[in-house]
């Protein structure tokens, strides 16, 4: 298949190099992100994130391993490694093909919408500085998973939050920056919400 060029397009040629590898029965997340190389940092960081914003995250603990796997690779950046190191608990984790495949398709309007409106702008905010902070912000999205694990669509909007962050850093794009702030906040007070309702 051929992909798109992942400057113009970076969430569809993901998507499309990951619906490549469900052609095994049970679709491990390890073979999903090794597709993209352990020195891919940014769209590795990707890939928990645009599942975890499919329907996948109604499977349990699911949105947690997500989570686990965009704090860890968040903080890689964060820190500056060369190779990525992902632990074996949850890279083994496995979701079945079909199951995977549909998620998948499901997404791809979502990543035409984003990569129809990203482009390089505001580059003062894609600073090294400001990467750096959009980094840190990914890990605690990542840890934010965990906690919310029961709480429903919070987990979803913090991937789509990653997502925003990680293809500004790729597209050099400062407001899909500002966007994953926003959805970040909201995905966060998910909580204050419904306790206020309670």
């Amino acid at each position: 298949m051929a992909h798109p060029d992942r400057s113009s397009r970076p969430i569809t040629a993901i998507i499309d190099r990951l619906e490549d590898t469900t052609t095994r029965k049970q679709v491990t997340l390890r073979c999903m992100i090794e597709a993209f190389g352990k020195s891919s940092f940014t769209t590795a960081m990707c890939v928990p994130a645009l599942l975890v914003a499919s329907p996948l995250s109604g499977i349990p603990l699911f949105s947690s391993a997500c989570g686990i796997l965009i704090a860890s690779i968040a903080a890689q950046m964060l820190v500056g490694r060369k190779h990525l190191w992902l632990p074996n608990f949850v890279m083994n984790r496995s979701v079945g093909n079909k199951t995977m495949f549909a998620a998948l398709r499901r997404l791809h309007r979502v990543g035409e919408r984003i990569d129809a409106i990203t482009r390089p702008r505001l580059s003062a905010l894609m600073t090294l500085p400001m990467r750096k902070l959009y980094q840190a912000l990914c890990v605690l999205c990542g840890v934010l998973m965990i906690f919310l694990e029961i709480m429903p669509f919070s987990s979803s909007i913090l991937g789509m939050a990653t997502i925003f962050f990680a293809t500004a850093i790729i597209v050099r794009d400062g407001v899909l920056a500002c966007l994953g702030v926003t959805i970040m906040c909201l995905g966060a007070s998910l909580p204050l919400f419904a306790l206020q309702a309670m």
